[in-house]
């Protein structure tokens, strides 16, 4: 195949998609479900994939007595006839995910070693089931996450910390609903697909501790409210540990990771005639650094056949974060992705035969409404045609306006799934 930026394009996008579908619910829950107990069964979830999840258990059970609660982003509500959808704000918690984490915690309690506890967690679900710990306000935990989500945390360390300010995450939503059999269908979005971080854990074990969250709102300088520093001072109520009682029999079925997306794309590459190369899930650090460190991938092994030999694509997913300074100009636009897009496009200065698509698999790359972007040859010569100073953008954070201008945003919609960010540099 002849590529140009035509066939590039087209050839990014349908990998893009097959990581998304390799992830869909509807196409690979059912495989996963447990045995009926002898009981009732109470379906109860969070995260951007609840919705759909709950529906695919609806279709899969489609005779099964089921009652329960799941909460999910705005706008990626689904129908469903059997169990309840509410939707709440993400990634900063509102009023409607506490009230429906509340609830949430409220069917799971009283049931008998009979009944079945079914979980639907996905990414964004730590947001979602938004219950402050008792003395605590909704207040003080957006405060929390919105310094947490600008300071340069890991998404370990912001769940870490999440963990203990909340009634319901680090395990104890299994912890209420034992001697409940709790069963948890987990889409994992986290590098390492940990258990504890998916949705901060409110079904499993949590081996971290107060004095862990503590150090990390030192380690960050972060100002929190002063209930919020009492409350980790004291340190009481600890979430439930390894090999507790009312932690130790709940189950944990992961049904989808990034890294079972990065192999399908893999696959969909090789049918294209392309060579992939997997770099890994589990890319982390600022967004910034990774593209550069992309780009001298990509140089290499346009210029040189190293690590792999055009035409090759290379593969990875994990989590980037962004970090802004206090004197960073207020107001610029874009998510994680497209600012490690744009920082890879300045480094490659229009390198031809090269061509790269970053974005997030649940459709919305931070709180925009595309997924992410291509950068392609001539991103910075028609960047500058257009008047637009690439750098400056870069450095306020305002890689959404340059996409945006050229035409270059990826916009899936909601997807219904999230196994975290991907990201495919296609090597002529």
């Amino acid at each position: 195949m002849a590529w140009d930026d035509t066939t590039a394009r087209g050839a990014l996008e349908q990998l893009f998609q097959a990581a998304i579908q390799a992830a869909d619910p509807r196409t690979i829950l059912k495989a996963h479900l447990p045995e009926l107990p002898r009981g009732k069964i109470i379906v109860v979830g969070a995260g951007k994939s609840a919705a759909v999840m709950a529906s695919a258990v609806e279709e899969a059970w489609p005779a099964v007595p089921l009652t329960g609660l799941v909460v999910t982003r705005y706008g990626h509500k689904v129908p469903t006839s059997r169990i309840e959808v509410v939707e709440a704000s993400h990634p900063v918690p509102d009023q409607a995910g506490a009230d429906a984490a509340a609830r949430i915690l409220q069917l799971v309690k009283g049931l008998t070693a009979d009944d079945l506890v079914l979980a639907l967690i996905s990414g964004g679900g730590s947001s979602l089931l938004a219950l402050p710990a008792p003395g605590l306000s909704l207040q003080d935990k957006q405060d929390v996450n919105r310094s947490l989500l600008a300071c340069g945390a890991t998404i370990h360390e912001m769940n870490c910390v999440r963990r203990h300010l909340s009634a319901i995450k680090g395990g104890r939503l299994a912890a209420a609903a034992y001697p409940a059999r709790t069963v948890t269908l987990a889409i994992s979005d986290v590098p390492g697909d940990d258990a504890t971080v998916i949705a901060s854990g409110p079904t499993v074990a949590d081996p971290t501790t107060f004095a862990e969250a503590r150090a990390i709102v030192s380690r960050y300088g972060i100002t929190v409210p002063e209930k919020v520093r009492l409350h980790l001072e004291r340190g009481v109520d600890e979430t439930p540990k390894p090999g507790e009682e009312v932690i130790g029999a709940a189950e944990f079925r992961l049904i989808a990771t990034p890294q079972m997306a990065l192999e399908a794309a893999a696959q969909e590459a090789r049918r294209l005639g392309l060579t992939p190369l997997l770099l890994g899930d589990a890319l982390e650090g600022e967004a910034a650094i990774l593209g550069t460190v992309l780009s001298g991938m990509a140089r290499s092994a346009r210029i040189h056949g190293h690590p792999v030999h055009g035409p090759a694509v290379l593969l990875s997913g994990g989590e980037t974060t962004v970090t802004i300074r206090p004197d960073t100009p207020r107001g610029g636009r874009g998510g994680r992705n497209t600012e490690c897009l744009l920082s890879f496009a300045l480094a490659m200065q229009g390198m031809k035969g090269v061509w790269a698509l970053m974005g997030d698999t649940d459709g919305i790359d931070g709180s925009e409404d595309n997924a992410g972007a291509i950068a392609m040859p001539d991103t910075l010569k028609r960047a500058h045609q257009l008047g637009l100073d690439p750098r400056q953008l870069m450095t306020s954070h305002n890689s959404h306006a340059l996409f945006h201008r050229l035409g270059d945003t990826i916009v899936t919609g909601p997807t219904l799934t999230n196994v975290n960010d991907f990201r495919v540099i296609l090597i002529a």
